[in-house]
């Protein structure tokens, strides 16, 4: 199985020597570093451990996840880890057993169960928007967090658009609303190295909350209209 793995970047040279070196190098053909505009060495760095570098100077989470699909050599499976240490990379097959199993289409790592690394208003803003997905769209899931999985087909399948933060929700709901199956696994979750650029100030968590919240809703009511099914 080729998985590919993908890493959007801004300044993270503190942390991306750590993230790269736990990599199970058995479990990954492919380690793609999408760059935007850092200037700390991060690209460098990155170059210097062995990932092919990608440099995208649009801003946007989303877009840095979509440049790398685009990059991505052929995978069977796509793996989505941020670069700032705040996930553990070793855990890699915890993330891709239920894909390699057979179980599932997309896998979530759930951060929830590791306490003290995200501040309240991260936790409270991640557990509302997990209960109203479940609720709207019958996903059981608990978090959004970044550390994911998904078959490459499926990524193709769902043509993800989406270029902000919102793109790890989206991914969530047309997984949904097209049958797939989501499935959250949980993953240990420690104090990212260096500053959010969104969760490490409450007024970045509020507005990015509002945005995942609205694009919950909007989403279910278009396709409600458009005569989608709920997902049993």
């Amino acid at each position: 199985m080729r998985v590919s793995v993908i890493i959007p970047t801004h300044n993270e040279a503190q942390a991306i020597e750590r993230v790269l070196a736990d990599l199970p190098s058995d479990l990954t053909t492919d380690v793609i570093v999408v760059d935007s505009n850092s200037n700390d060495g991060t690209p460098e760095i990155a170059a210097r451990m062995g990932a092919r570098v990608v440099h995208e100077p649009r801003r946007g989470y989303g877009q840095a996840c979509l440049t790398g699909l685009a990059a991505a050599n052929s995978p069977d499976v796509v793996v989505f880890l941020d670069g700032d240490y705040s996930d553990r990379p070793s855990e890699l097959p915890i993330l891709l057993a239920p894909i390699i199993e057979g179980h599932a289409d997309i896998t979530l790592g759930s951060r929830l169960g590791s306490t003290g690394a995200m501040p309240w208003h991260q936790v409270f803003g991640n557990r509302l928007a997990a209960r109203l997905i479940r609720f709207l769209y019958g996903v059981e899931i608990s978090d959004l967090g970044p550390f994911r999985a998904a078959r490459a087909d499926v990524l193709r399948a769902l043509a993800l658009q989406e270029t902000t933060y919102g793109w790890a929700v989206e991914m969530i709901l047309k997984g949904a609303l097209a049958g797939f199956r989501v499935v959250e696994v949980p993953v240990s979750y420690y104090p990212r190295i260096g500053k959010s650029k969104i969760s490490g100030t409450l007024k970045g968590t509020v507005g990015a909350g509002w945005f995942i919240l609205s694009l919950i809703v909007r989403y279910y009511f278009r396709h409600r209209n458009a005569g989608t099914p709920r997902p049993a």
